[in-house]
């Protein structure tokens, strides 16, 4: 059984039923009255039922928030800071996937400030603006493996009037302590555990691959990618698999941590998908992957080659690719957009898009519109150049 506690990056309790602690993490916050946020289908489940009863039998005030998109939109984020405003809720307890978790995190940063949320939007220095002693704390419970948000300082949110996923970032944005409790993942269906599970891996090759020097996060996402490779697969055909479950919840984790180092151009093009398509975030991203791996060979190659040894694969990149494919297949990932339902109408209207995404900047080669749209219209069509 796996249980540890750490302090990087920030207060986490890991470990099979520390959802336990939740009452706990609340008052070592000083939160009396925290807002429980989480999706409308996780607030019809019991583990739910089960969270709230154990706030409120410690004596906490708490009120369940669970109007939260799949792709959340700024509404959500106002609708559940009004809820915390009016009812003097004085903390948050996010709960869920990654949807809950940013938008619980939002709520929290949201809560004393007088500007409107895109003034924080992540450009340049815009978080300075923010009061940071408005900001209040949170307690992250993070029920899927995949988006790590539960370790991160940002929150992607679509602005509804432009169809646009934006990040609202703030350094105090962090949740304060996170309860990564792996039992809470076990009834995951297996589509969505592969979903998220590639989410998880694709943050940790991203910021492998991102130009920069930066050996501390290449370090965590090399390590969490060997997680991945050693469980993500049993923990799809065998949900109840609860050591997998535990290392795909760590490896989430790392991939969120290991991010700020960058990302690329599987996000810049996945978040307009996203938000003009709304489709699942994780998924859209699995299937995006090889197109982008494709283009961007030239300036990982040599990188994915020592990866691919780390991994135990060897071969190089040709190897490596032929791996990340045969995952997909195995754990039921589709080979196309297309097979989400996107059409390539709006490809110039996509790439337009990703090349303004924050992530694009972090792509190993420029990525600009005309190269936005082939790689597009390539993952729509399932057009994929051979490697070897």
């Amino acid at each position: 059984m796996i249980t540890a506690n750490w302090n990087y990056p920030t207060s986490v309790r890991f470990g099979a039923g520390r959802i336990r602690e939740l009452a706990d993490a609340c008052k070592a916050l000083g939160i009396k009255a925290p807002l429980v946020v989480t999706d409308a289908m996780l607030a019809k489940l019991p583990m739910v039922d089960a969270a709230m009863a154990t706030l409120r039998a410690a004596g906490l005030r708490a009120t369940l928030f669970c109007d939260v998109k799949g792709n959340p939109v700024e509404s959500n984020a106002y609708a559940g800071l009004d809820v915390l405003r009016r009812n003097g809720h004085d903390g948050v307890v996010a709960f869920g996937g990654g949807s809950a978790l940013d938008v619980g995190k939002v709520i929290a940063f949201m809560a004393k400030q007088t500007r409107p949320m895109w003034d924080f939007e992540d450009i340049g220095d815009w978080w300075t603006r923010a009061n940071a002693d408005g900001i209040a704390p949170v307690v992250a419970v993070p029920t899927t493996s995949g988006t790590g948000s539960e370790v991160g300082r940002a929150a992607v949110i679509t602005q509804e009037e432009s169809r646009t996923k934006k990040v609202i970032f703030h350094p105090k944005m962090m949740p304060s302590i996170t309860i990564c409790d792996p039992e809470l993942t076990v009834g995951l269906p297996g589509s969505v555990t592969a979903a998220t599970g590639m989410d998880a891996f694709i943050h940790c090759l991203e910021a492998y691959c991102a130009p920069g020097y930066h050996p501390l996060a290449e370090g965590i996402a090399v390590e969490g990618m060997r997680l991945v490779k050693e469980n993500l697969q049993r923990a799809v055909t065998k949900g109840s698999d609860l050591e997998a479950r535990a290392h795909m919840m760590a490896a989430a984790a790392m991939g969120a941590t290991a991010f700020q180092k960058g990302l690329g151009g599987v996000h810049a093009l996945s978040h307009p998908v996203g938000a003009l398509y709304d489709t699942h975030h994780g998924l859209t991203n699995a299937v995006i992957l090889p197109y982008v791996l494709v283009h961007n060979r030239p300036a990982i190659d040599v990188k994915i080659a020592r990866l691919a040894a780390w991994l135990g694969l060897g071969g190089g990149f040709a190897r490596f690719f032929g791996w990340v494919l045969a995952l997909r297949e195995a754990i039921g990932i589709p080979h196309t957009l297309g097979d989400l339902g996107v059409g390539d109408n709006q490809a110039e209207l996509v790439a337009e898009m990703a090349v303004v995404d924050p992530t694009a900047s972090g792509n190993p080669r420029p990525l600009d519109v005309s190269t936005a749209k082939r790689l597009f219209v390539s993952a729509v069509r399932g057009e994929l150049e051979d490697v070897s």
